[in-house]
């Protein structure tokens, strides 16, 4: 299905899917690496002919690409039963109390009050953060923070599933 609603998450499919966003790279954060790049492979071409001249911008550019497309290809998903942040997934029988967190409280939650322990992936393009307290008492990380642009909607299909 496609994004109409330009947050860059999808709408739930009928495969168990009940949320599912995708963490695309807003296009605002494009210009600074590929113009960081362009700068780093005029440096290395320097004016020089031949291969130097060229190569820089054949590999730089295109390095520089990949890396911002791969960097917005993290997943967010409640599905089949689990949450899914990216590679890891918790049961949601281990879900536990659910806070949302504005942009402006970041730098709390991130900062010195954050567990060591704890679960985090942080997108910098991303503004609001979920806390989800771990419930299973085998699992040694205590709770995950994860970057989302529709906190509430995840949260809220957390919490009615957690009460349920």
């Amino acid at each position: 299905m496609t994004d109409t609603s330009g947050t860059g998450a999808r709408a739930p499919q009928t495969t168990g899917e009940r949320y599912r966003e995708r963490l695309y790279v807003t296009w605002y954060w494009w210009p600074l690496p590929l113009i960081a790049a362009g700068l780093l492979a005029a440096e290395i071409h320097m004016g020089y002919p031949g291969v130097r001249a060229w190569l820089p911008y054949l590999v730089i550019v295109p390095l520089a690409l990949l890396l911002i497309v791969k960097s917005g290809r993290t997943k967010v998903a409640v599905e089949d039963g689990e949450l899914r942040v990216a590679d890891a997934h918790l049961p949601l029988e281990f879900v536990g109390e659910v806070e949302v967190f504005g942009a402006k409280d970041k730098r709390r939650v991130l900062g010195p009050n954050l567990d060591p322990a704890a679960f985090m992936l942080h997108r910098g393009w991303v503004g609001p953060l979920v806390r989800v307290q771990v419930t299973d008492p085998a699992d040694p990380t205590p709770y995950w923070v994860f970057s989302t642009r529709r906190p509430e909607e995840l949260a809220a299909i957390l919490r009615g599933n957690s009460t349920a």
